[in-house]
């Protein structure tokens, strides 16, 4: 499937899907959504020098994971990490990717480099802080169990893969959270919300990024 690289309204880069005319973030700013929907309204629930087990489900461009990397860095956090994605980025696409100057974040570059280019299906150590386990498969493979504390739920949207949404998606959300764990999400579709709630998520409403009203964060 093709990609490409583009310019978000906020400066920072992210990629277009013509055959799905999806997009991997907002067009409205990709940092900015990042940060609103994963750190403000997820990452920030937790105290400073905590330990925390994240689940991203689409690992894509790695903005996520390297802005959370940062964060962990400036609170002291101890993160585990771990990245879902069946579709890795080529070494081509990632090199078009601006985050690093846009977060300036030189001093981490390497750091962000290194995100990418580790393998695949096993867990790193990418500082005292952070470890990152990339995992490269498919979501409905899912089946951890009381494992993490916070999911990055990132999966491309409902119109173009209702498939990634549905009850049965987020039973495996649930079930692979502790007690009181969380999971944010870019998306408020009423159909979204339900199929949270069904499986046992409080869901509440939240104000949205730049140019969405709305987004939801459930809690076991």
């Amino acid at each position: 499937m093709e990609r490409r690289v583009f310019i978000t309204s906020d400066g920072s880069s992210s990629i277009f899907l013509p055959e799905l005319d999806e997009t991997y973030h907002s067009r409205h700013g990709a940092i900015q959504e990042a940060y609103h929907v994963f750190i403000k309204n997820g990452l920030d629930l937790f105290d400073s020098r905590s330990k925390i087990s994240i689940l991203e489900i689409g690992f894509g461009t790695g903005l996520n994971c390297f802005i959370t990397y940062l964060e962990a860095k400036k609170r002291e956090l101890i993160i585990h990490y771990d990245g879902v994605e069946a579709y890795p980025l080529k070494a081509e696409e990632l090199l078009l990717l601006n985050y690093v100057k846009e977060l300036n974040a030189n001093q981490f570059a390497m750091i962000f480099d290194k995100m990418h280019d580790l393998s695949w299906d096993k867990q790193h150590i990418l500082d005292d802080n952070f470890s990152l386990l990339k995992r490269n498969q498919f979501f409905k493979d899912i089946n951890d169990q009381n494992k993490y504390n916070l999911i990055y739920f990132d999966a491309f949207g409902a119109k173009v893969q209702p498939e990634l949404w549905t009850e049965d998606i987020f039973k495996k959300m649930y079930d692979s959270l502790k007690n009181k764990g969380v999971l944010v999400t870019y998306s408020a579709k009423g159909s979204v919300r339900r199929a949270m709630q069904k499986v046992g998520f409080t869901v509440e409403k939240l104000p949205g990024p730049p140019g969405k009203r709305e987004m939801l964060r459930g809690m076991k």
